[in-house]
């Protein structure tokens, strides 16, 4: 699969630890709704660990390649490549990017980036998107940092304004239009829709 940064637009993470129930069945009603990208992010307290992890990223990655839903890991290079993901999702304290490219020559990637300085020493030549943020305050995960704020969009677009950006970051259905209208190209999302009463609903608001 390709990239294509209309892929960004409404960019779902998710891992069992997000869901109070099936996340087979909460990823197919997402699908239904219209999200247009899928990341599986198992990590945290009260995560699968081992082949438990496995098995539901392989029923995760079924779902998606049924309905050409592109579909990311985050972080874990050797489940990246046992799942045969479309792309990878890392942060600056993960593996260097000129690695994961040099092993995964053909997938997208992904790279968070969160302050000025991290822009300025991070190798965006080498992904296809970078994830901005946190842009709201979030407590889903356990080693977030601190909001940035719209603007830290602004200066992004500003400093590049062909780069693809998705959003990160207590993100949830009555800020998405802010986030876009502030220049990113998508929002991603994790509550937003685990927790959604109405996941139709949510996702035609994101």
């Amino acid at each position: 699969m390709k990239f294509n940064r209309a892929l960004l637009r409404k960019y779902f993470i998710m891992g069992s630890q997000n869901c109070h129930r099936d996340p087979n069945a909460i990823l197919e009603e997402a699908i239904t709704a219209g999200i247009t990208a899928f990341q599986f992010r198992e990590k945290g307290a009260g995560s699968l660990r081992g082949e438990a992890k496995v098995q539901l990223g392989k029923e995760l990655r079924e779902r998606c390649r049924a309905h050409h839903i592109p579909f990311f890991i985050n972080d874990n290079i050797e489940l990246a490549a046992e799942l045969d993901a479309d792309g990878i999702h890392v942060g600056q304290d993960d593996m260097p990017v000129e690695d994961v490219r040099s092993q995964f020559p053909d997938k997208m990637i992904g790279l968070s980036i969160s302050t000025q300085r991290e822009l300025d020493q991070s190798p965006l030549e080498l992904v296809d998107y970078i994830g901005v943020g946190p842009i709201f305050a979030t407590s889903t995960k356990e080693d977030a940092k601190q909001a940035v704020g719209l603007e830290w969009i602004h200066t992004i677009r500003t400093q590049f304004p062909d780069i693809p950006i998705v959003a990160i970051g207590g993100i949830q259905t009555e800020n998405a239009h802010s986030v876009i209208h502030a220049g990113a190209d998508g929002v991603s999302f994790i509550t937003a829709i685990t927790e959604a009463a109405n996941i139709k609903e949510a996702v035609e608001k994101l």
